[in-house]
C-alpha cells in the first residue's frame, strides 16, 4: 500500500493505492498519527486507486474510526472500486462510515 496525507480546510484527505493488507499495519500507523493531530471535522480516504483490501485492512479503517470519533471527526470512504467496493458492502461498512461513490 502506498499513501499520501494532505491537510484540507475541513480536515484530512488520505489517498491510498495498491493493496492494503496486514503488512501495511506499520505504514498505516502514520495515517492514524495524522488523524490524531489533525484539526477539522472530516477525514476522507480516497480509495479510487486501492486495488485490494483484506480483513486486516478493514481493521485499520476501524482503528482510524476509533481515533477520529472522540475528536468528532467523521471518516468518509470515497471512490472504492470493484473488489474493494464489494468487500466494504459485505462488511456493511456503510453502517459505520460515510461511503460515497
Amino acid at each position: 500500500m502506498d499513501y499520501a496525507v494532505h491537510t484540507a480546510a475541513d480536515g484530512l484527505r488520505v489517498t491510498l493505492s495498491g493493496r492494503m493488507t496486514l503488512i501495511d499495519h506499520e505504514k498505516f500507523r502514520n495515517v492514524v498519527d495524522a488523524i490524531e493531530k489533525a484539526e477539522g471535522s472530516v477525514c476522507i480516504f480516497d480509495l479510487t486507486r486501492l486495488e485490494f483490501v483484506d480483513s486486516s485492512g478493514l481493521g485499520m479503517f476501524l482503528i482510524a474510526r476509533d481515533v477520529a470519533l472522540p475528536k468528532k471527526m467523521e471518516i468518509e470512504l470515497f471512490g472504492a472500486q470493484d473488489s474493494v467496493k464489494r468487500i466494504l458492502q459485505i462488511a456493511k461498512f456503510q453502517t459505520l462510515f460515510r461511503v460515497t461513490p
